[in-house]
């Protein structure tokens, strides 16, 4: 008992001492945060039980209504990006301030999940004291309320008054819309901006991402000669699709898949004696017979990258390795392109360093930069070339995109403070 309360006393004074680190100021936002904090996760449940998924147009327009209640109550002005009709996409949130303190800050979020209305529902449920599960709780309804939260917070205390500050809420951050209009407005505001600020999910209370990589998409389509099965790689008939394909699969992993962040995933393979492949529905079809050499395989892949030389260096190498066909066969690959890298930078470690030094003062411990290679590509990739980032400032938690989703409930409050304090003191 004398060793648990020595114990005790001692943590106590260390979250004092870095409690006076706080300014009167921002122990009061603190206060204000920790105030909030019900009306905070009651909203997080609301938004959770609502579908939007990004093709669930209606559930995505429903949540973003919600946000800009929130975001009209605290003296932003909101409005709503429609995209055109053939993008079939809901469109945007935005909710702009407009002062002369501080740095202009653009704070990023996204309405969409990927769990789409033909997908079995997930309500919000609390499944003990630090654990939530639910569609979207982590990735990323739950860093939406971080950033909200944190801005109320700061709005209550008369702190967001003569700043320049835009909040961003894409409507198709998982399945991003084609063509230049899904991210037109969205690149122009971020460069009115110094500073972004994405809160998608935390790997944890002391990490931050300073750099994402990006994605692209290829099509790997080889062909053969259609013949039977017994005349299989004689001079005459060749190899089919079927091995051209698998010897291109196999000289990808050879050669390419121990390069630090780059990897490269076949997700869908069809072949056969008939193949229809339908890339807007990530569908396939065969038919085909054992006896019959396939003529014709299409598989379908990602590519994950840090930087823009990366990607165009493995798509080099990857042509060259498509183009060395086996005997009577042929194969060609395409690109597309998805999101861009975002790469470390010194004015990314440096918010990252604000990051680390707010957290300290709270008493919650340093912060540092997360592996690139464990995160995916993200929105504040797209305006990475522009200005300083700074990615993972939402809530917490694992298993994101899957069923069973969840987030860490006791970090959650701890986020919201870490991310007001980040914004005060970059807006003064």
């Amino acid at each position: 008992m004398r060793k648990r309360l020595l114990l005790a006393c001692a943590f106590a004074a260390t979250f004092a001492a870095q409690a006076q680190k706080l300014t009167a100021t921002e122990k009061k936002i603190v206060a204000t945060v920790q105030r909030n904090m019900p009306q905070s996760e009651k909203l997080l449940v609301q938004v959770v039980n609502i579908n939007s998924g990004t093709l669930n147009l209606k559930g995505v327009r429903e949540v973003g209504d919600i946000f800009r209640k929130e975001f009209d109550a605290i003296g932003f002005k909101t409005s709503w990006v429609d995209m055109p009709a053939e993008v079939q996409r809901a469109g945007h949130l935005v909710a702009q301030r407009k002062g002369k303190k501080g740095k202009k800050l653009f704070l990023i979020g996204h309405l969409d999940t990927v769990f789409e209305l033909d997908m079995p529902f997930s309500p919000y449920t609390q499944l003990n004291d630090s654990t939530a599960t639910g569609q979207g709780v982590n990735d990323m309804k739950g860093g939406d309320v971080v950033m909200l939260a944190a801005l109320q917070a700061l709005q209550q205390n008369g702190l967001l008054d003569n700043t320049t500050i835009t909040a961003y809420f894409t409507g198709d951050e998982e399945r991003k819309g084609t063509g230049d209009a899904a991210r037109a407005d969205f690149i122009a505001k971020a460069k009115e901006s110094d500073v972004a600020l994405a809160f998608e999910s935390a790997a944890g209370l002391h990490s931050v991402a300073t750099a994402r990589r990006g994605s692209s998409g290829w099509q790997l389509k080889t062909y053969g000669q259609a013949a039977h099965s017994s005349g299989i790689f004689k001079p005459n008939v060749g190899y089919g699709a079927v091995f051209e394909a698998a010897r291109i699969l196999d000289e990808f992993r050879e050669k390419l898949s121990q390069e630090q962040y780059l990897t490269f995933n076949p997700g869908l393979i069809v072949g056969g004696s008939e193949v229809k492949y339908d890339a807007a529905k990530a569908h396939g079809e065969a038919v085909g017979k054992t006896n019959i050499i396939s003529p014709e395989v299409d598989v379908a892949g990602d590519l994950r990258f840090l930087t823009e030389q990366q990607k165009e260096d493995a798509r080099t190498k990857m042509r060259d390795i498509v183009a060395h066909s086996l005997p009577n066969t042929r194969a060609e690959i395409t690109f597309t392109d998805g999101l861009p890298g975002m790469p470390p930078t010194p004015g990314n470690q440096k918010l990252a360093t604000l990051a680390d030094q707010v957290s300290r003062d709270l008493g919650f411990g340093p912060v540092t930069a997360g592996d690139p290679g464990s995160r995916g590509a993200g929105d504040v990739s797209i305006v990475a070339q522009y200005l300083d980032c700074l990615d993972g400032l939402g809530s917490s938690g694992k298993g994101a995109h899957a069923p069973g989703e969840t987030m860490n409930t006791k970090e959650f409050p701890l986020l919201v403070q870490r991310a007001a304090l980040m914004i005060y003191r970059l807006t003064r």
